[in-house]
């Protein structure tokens, strides 16, 4: 594990996600860390900061590591929604969505605790009906988290 991505005040996963050890450890808990800030925001609407969380922690990992190619189509996510919502733009929304489902490929379904096979269905969705976007929030350890003020000033203080 490189030690830029450790961080011990990560907390343990319910289950066992792709990315938890068996030593009671995360590979890259920054990660993690980047993972559970990003999808509460995404979950509040807060796309922006949600892509803020992702694109930090994706610069960490060499190209074509599943941790980048994670987190790179998560970007382009956070990203996609972004443009439909803040612009009613569907058709950068498309090409970012499918740029997203390119990077997925390979990444196993429960990776760092996302429901991933959830992400890449409801993309691939809204690639034909951007309207399977409303209301839909990414499932996290088997619940939908939203934002907490923590979030926001984690986003925050990436700038």
């Amino acid at each position: 594990m490189d030690e830029h991505t450790r961080d011990a005040s990560v907390e343990a996963p319910p289950g066992d996600p792709t990315g938890w050890r068996a030593d009671g450890q995360w590979e890259h808990a920054t990660l993690r860390r980047a993972v559970v800030h990003g999808v509460r925001l995404y979950n509040s609407g807060a796309f922006h900061e949600s892509h803020d969380c992702f694109e930090d922690e994706w610069y960490n990992y060499g190209r074509g590591s599943t941790e980048s190619k994670f987190l790179h189509g998560m970007v382009q996510v956070a990203a996609g929604a972004y443009k439909h919502f803040d612009f009613e733009d569907d058709e950068g929304m498309r090409s970012l969505f499918r740029t997203s489902l390119q990077y997925f490929q390979g990444v196993p379904n429960d990776y760092y605790g996302v429901d991933l096979l959830d992400v890449r269905t409801r993309v691939d969705n809204a690639l034909e009906d951007p309207t399977a976007l409303e209301g839909w929030q990414i499932r996290l350890d088997g619940g939908y988290p939203t934002a907490e003020e923590a979030d926001f000033a984690f986003a925050e203080e990436l700038d």
